[in-house]
């Protein structure tokens, strides 16, 4: 990227996110994955689906996750982080019933690492799409949403 300090200073944050999280590795990447598909970001997307498959998300969920449906057959964990999650990026809020199903399984370190997985992988997805970073040649596109 253009400002590599910015970017090294996040990379700290983002290692902490993706490896060290209170969530687990399997919702942390499913998080990675709604905000990728939110963002519409080819590039995450592409890295990421992967690691999420091998973490134990399942296909036909990521598959609803990329066509912007909402996943059936979800467990409960799985459910109320898609919920937290897409409420936090269409809302810019959780509802209290949302945030109390989460607080309560995860605990508050849990709420607020859900919060900053969606944040982390916001602000990449943010700076590869203004930067037009090209993802692999081998990477699925993802539809773009209408405006």
């Amino acid at each position: 990227m253009h400002s590599p300090e910015v970017m090294n200073r996040a990379r700290a944050m983002g290692d902490y996110l993706r490896f060290g999280s209170s969530i687990g590795m399997k919702l942390s990447e499913f998080v990675i994955m709604i905000t990728a598909r939110e963002w519409s970001s080819d590039y995450i997307w592409g890295g990421h689906y992967p690691i999420a498959l091998r973490e134990g998300v399942a296909e036909k969920i990521v598959a609803a996750i990329s066509e912007g449906r909402h996943p059936s057959n979800m467990s409960d964990d799985e459910e109320m982080t898609y919920d937290f999650s897409t409420e936090l990026h269409k809302n810019k809020r959780v509802s209290d019933e949302t945030y109390n199903r989460v607080e309560k399984r995860f605990g508050k370190k849990g709420a607020v690492d859900m919060t900053a997985i969606n944040a982390y992988y916001t602000l990449l997805a943010m700076e590869i799409n203004m930067s037009r970073a090209e993802p692999p040649a081998n990477n699925k596109k993802l539809g773009r949403f209408p405006d």
